[in-house]
């Protein structure tokens, strides 16, 4: 036999095997990484944060398992921003989106009838594709990369796939569900599979399905709930669980009081609410569980946070904060403070609470730091690594910045905010104010202490003020048309139309009997359509 088909034949041979899908060797896989994030979960909306109505033990396993970061803060006190932020390791007052998506800027706030007295900053429209995403970090290693949920930090042309992720199961540019939480989800990147199923079980599912397909190799997947988003829509069954919780533990005459420009929830006591929350927690026990059955827990970072504060006022007014003041939208803590959880391998601190202030923008680092790879520090610029907090070590003081120049739908101001150890300084961009905490003796903000420590706020103030040069920052505006009397008219409507239509609102979601419509938003659709083929099949027999 010649030489020559020896060669072709070992060459066939080669081509074949390197054909063939391979599996990394157990022994050298990176461990893989599980992000869930929730939307618009307050820092006290877990059974493990202090929440005595909402059950959660499907999320406290994780914050049971990991590091509790007390001090964790969104990037933003609305979602996009902080959705930007945890994708580039940036501030939003560096990488431009410094609003939800779609949130009207310019003379075109003027559409809402807010009589505000300034204009809101311009922002930008979609995450830049210039920077090198989380995602595509964890690609460029060889991971395979997945997103399921909501996006909201890009149309069409800078959806997920465009960003880092292999697979993008319900994730473009709307910031809410579409259809609701009960299919019809009327998403074009989410294929009904039946009528009535749960969103937020449904892209559980989906992690499930990818994590099931993709176990043999190092993944990283971001599982990104729609919920606790508006609208609130629950079933039957958990809200009935909830009135009656409600009911046990009693029912207090008032739930609203005013802040400072609407109505804001102060006890934590709704069962359409608290069973969307209880629903997304079933969710991430399958995923959790299934991480177990595939034998994945043990080589899996799973982190848990969520992108800004429960919405306390305007939206859904869906919860409280409290302590914490304010939420969703507003400056305050309340509007910035998350449950912030990392449970990684290998990792057993001394302490399982760490105190220290982190950020959305730190999350790109670590997960680089904890699974070895490289840090890119010309990405994340703003994100520190958390390892050696994890450890139990220190990392070295810096400032966190917020920058919000516009008025949040909840009630919150135009403002940016700089914390600096314990000391937390707002500037309100309409008159230039500013307050002072020092968080360590009065986490709840109730007093401004500026007065008595004009040093401090000064040294702070010029910071900020240096922070904001650096990254050129977009500020909002005075609207020349504003008109006093008006704005008094429209406050004046607020306290005494909004603030007892809401008290009504809460009274009547917890009457026994309640319901929203005739099939529960369309959760029990199966049952309706049972009701009425019987119905017509009766009007059949008896003519």
């Amino acid at each position: 036999m010649s030489l020559q088909p020896i060669l072709i034949i070992l060459a066939i041979g080669v081509l074949s095997i390197g054909c063939q899908p391979t599996e990394e060797p157990e022994e050298t896989r990176r461990p893989n990484v599980l992000f869930i994030l929730a939307d618009d979960l307050g820092y006290h909306d877990l059974s493990c944060t202090g929440s005595e109505f909402y059950e959660t033990p499907n999320i406290d396993r994780i914050a049971n398992r990991g590091v509790r970061f007390t001090q964790g803060y969104a990037a933003c006190q609305v979602c996009s921003p902080s959705r930007a932020s945890i994708m580039t390791g940036k501030f939003p007052a560096r990488h431009g989106i410094t609003d939800w998506i779609g949130a009207k800027t310019g003379t075109d706030w003027r559409d809402h009838n807010r009589q505000s007295k300034l204009l809101p900053a311009e922002y930008v429209h979609q995450l830049p594709a210039e920077y090198t995403t989380l995602p595509e970090a964890f690609k460029e290693a060889g991971y395979t990369t997945f997103f399921s949920g909501k996006w909201h930090i890009g149309n069409e042309g800078s959806y997920p796939e465009d960003h880092g992720f292999d697979i993008n199961k319900g994730g473009w540019e709307k910031g809410s569900p579409a259809g609701g939480f009960f299919a019809p989800h009327n998403n074009p990147k989410l294929v009904d599979q039946k009528p009535g199923e749960s969103l937020t079980l449904r892209l559980a599912e989906e992690t499930v399905d990818f994590l099931t397909t993709h176990k043999d190799s190092s993944f990283f997947a971001f599982l990104s709930f729609y919920a606790v988003h508006a609208p609130l829509e629950t079933t039957q069954e958990k809200w009935a669980t909830y009135r009656e919780k409600a009911e046990t533990q009693g029912i207090v005459d008032n739930g609203f009081v005013m802040e400072r420009r609407l109505p804001i929830r102060t006890v934590q006591d709704n069962p359409v609410y608290a069973g969307l929350v209880s629903t997304m927690d079933d969710a991430v026990g399958r995923v959790l569980n299934t991480l177990e059955e595939l034998g994945l827990d043990d080589n899996t970072i799973i982190v848990f946070t969520s992108d800004n504060g429960g919405v306390a006022s305007g939206d859904a007014y869906a919860t409280t904060n409290l302590p914490l003041r304010g939420g969703k939208g507003y400056q305050w803590e309340g509007g910035i403070r998350e449950p912030y959880f990392i449970a990684a391998p290998g990792i057993n601190p001394t302490s399982k609470e760490v105190a220290v202030p982190v950020s959305g923008v730190d999350f790109y680092p670590t997960l680089l730091d904890l699974v070895g790879l490289k840090l890119k520090p010309n990405e994340h610029t703003d994100g520190v690594s958390l390892l050696s907090l994890m450890q139990g070590d220190t990392i070295a003081e810096r400032a966190l910045y917020w920058h919000y120049p516009h008025y949040g739908n909840q009630g919150g101001d135009p403002s940016s905010i700089i914390r600096l150890g314990d000391w937390k300084l707002i500037h309100y961009w309409e008159d230039g104010q500013r307050e002072l905490y020092n968080l360590k003796d009065d986490p709840a903000e109730t007093t401004n202490i500026i007065e008595q420590e004009l040093e401090e706020a000064q040294r702070l103030g010029q910071q900020l003020e240096q922070f904001l040069a650096e990254t050129k920052a977009n500020t909002p505006q005075p609207d020349p048309e504003y008109n006093k009397q008006l704005a008094q008219e429209k406050q004046n409507r607020i306290v005494n139309e909004l603030l007892p239509r809401l008290e009504q609102q809460r009274t009547d979601f917890l009457k026994e009997g309640w319901q929203p419509n005739a099939d529960w938003w369309g959760s029990q659709v199966d049952s309706v359509t049972q009701n009425n083929a019987a119905l017509l099949e009766r009007v059949d027999i008896h003519g």
